[in-house]
């Protein structure tokens, strides 16, 4: 147990994947689906999120089985996804068993990206059931898509000199297995700050100097030699969302407290982050597969670093795997 050894994402039992993609549109949404239900936390550092069914994650409340989270684009109107994905489980017999009916429980966060592509096209109910169809069609451990797909398809970076200099970004995933236990991370990465690869503390993707330039300028610097005119070209338009995964079993208050130390990740990547135009949000899913007894000898801190490093990798995969689109330049490009 002395390293973290690099597994696919989707290998995690008791949690599939799927996407809807509207390139034309610019944006799309992601589903992380729990078939029999997980135990799910979440931890919200952002000031503007959008999100569905957090208050529920809360420790002290009643309901401890989640059946889905769906990442979505689309700024607050992409919240209609959910309720197409709940729909869609609702089909397949899947929800929380209340004697007349199953309730799907379906979390939900959001990231503005309508000034990416057109405006007016948002991640809709079909598009919601479009990502849990696709999710529930793919075989385990079969290679899920990432760039600009998803979540990530209007994703942006880098934005402090306005939508002209900022770069390319997406969603990324990346899981690690570090004996039984396995943790994995699924990120849509739409930033106001800089993505850095905390492991060189060089910039992966990031705000530009010129529209035509191809470089990264250090965003916190600009901020400071900027001082108080520092203004934001469109408040409240960001947002990096993300889900952490494991096959663990964990209490609601356990995975809380996982989210929240996940949300270093963000720190270790994205400068600045947690900013008031940021809504950044981290759910964290348990699906108990490993077992109450072989859970219990892990360490919740262990736990809470694996999620860290699976988290950092995703949000660095997020630039790294997205292809220029929109007149914007990606990672690979400047590269």
């Amino acid at each position: 147990m002395s390293a973290f050894d690099p597994i696919p994402l989707t290998s995690i039992p008791g949690f599939r994947f799927g996407h809807y993609t509207d390139q034309d549109g610019g944006t799309g949404c992601t589903a992380i689906v729990a078939p029999t239900g997980a135990v799910g936390g979440v931890d919200v550092r952002g000031a503007a999120p959008a999100s569905r069914e957090t208050d529920l994650l809360r420790p002290e409340n009643t309901v401890d089985e989640v059946h889905a989270v769906i990442l979505s684009g689309g700024s607050a109107f992409g919240l209609e996804a959910a309720s197409g994905a709940a729909r869609e489980l609702e089909e397949h017999g899947i929800g929380l068993d209340v004697g007349v009916a199953r309730v799907p429980i379906v979390c939900s966060s959001c990231l503005f990206d309508l000034a990416f592509g057109r405006a007016d096209v948002r991640p809709s109910s079909v598009a919601g059931i479009l990502a849990v169809r696709d999710a529930l069609s793919r075989e385990p451990g079969a290679a899920l898509d990432e760039g600009n797909v998803g979540a990530g398809t209007g994703a942006t970076v880098g934005k402090l000199n306005g939508p002209d200099c900022c770069m390319k970004s997406g969603l990324g995933a990346r899981a690690f297995r570090l004996g039984p236990l396995m943790v994995g991370a699924i990120s849509a990465v739409n930033a106001v700050g800089n993505v850095i690869d905390p492991a060189t503390q060089e910039p992966v993707a990031g705000m530009r100097a010129t529209a035509d330039g191809t470089t990264i300028v250090d965003m916190e610097d600009a901020m400071l030699a900027a001082a108080e005119q520092v203004t934001m070209p469109l408040d409240r338009t960001n947002t990096t969302i993300s889900c952490i995964v494991t096959n663990t079993c964990l209490t609601k208050a356990q995975a809380t407290k996982v989210a929240q130390m996940a949300a270093d990740a963000y720190a270790h990547t994205i400068r600045p982050t947690h900013t008031s135009n940021d809504g950044d949000t981290i759910y964290v899913l348990a699906s108990g597969h490993l077992g109450a007894e072989e859970s219990s000898s892990l360490p919740i801190d262990l736990i809470g670093l694996a999620a860290t490093r699976a988290l950092e990798a995703a949000i660095v995969a997020g630039c790294t795997e997205s292809e220029g689109a929109g007149g914007l330049p990606a990672h690979r490009d400047l590269a």
